[in-house]
């Protein structure tokens, strides 16, 4: 990928993140099942430090 499509990549993750933890402060609410949220939360974290890590070094 180049400089570009990770911003891209970046900036997608990053509203699909705050989408998820709106998502998850309902269910929250409502006593839901957390985990599968909290999962998608913590690999969307790990894609976002490992893209920012080539960000840098490109």
């Amino acid at each position: 990928m180049d400089k570009k499509e990770i911003e891209y990549k970046i900036r997608e993750l990053k509203f699909e993140y705050v989408r998820l933890q709106n998502d998850l402060e309902k269910l929250e609410n409502v006593k839901g099942n957390l985990s599968p949220l909290e999962k998608q939360l913590a690999a969307i974290e790990a894609e976002l430090h490992s893209l920012n890590e080539t960000l840098r070094k490109s």
